[in-house]
């Protein structure tokens, strides 16, 4: 087992950097590994399914930055 690291002392943008190489390496195989429980990939499946039968609709940045706003 190698020796725990002293998060305090590494920079910022490393920190992020080993961040990614780390979820990277834990996302291959996800479904396999129990990653994601199946309620979750059963909502990815049924919103995909969506998409395809055009029953989904989606709004441009814009407009979901304009409705956020009204909402404060």
């Amino acid at each position: 087992m190698t020796a725990p690291l002293n998060y305090d002392e590494i920079p910022m943008q490393e920190k992020f950097i080993i961040m990614e190489e780390l979820w990277e390496n834990m996302s291959h195989n996800a479904e396999d590994n129990g990653f994601s429980p199946d309620w979750h990939l059963d909502v990815l499946a049924n919103r995909e399914e969506n998409i395809k039968n055009s029953k989904s609709s989606f709004s441009d940045l814009e407009s979901v930055k304009e409705r956020l706003q009204k909402l404060t």
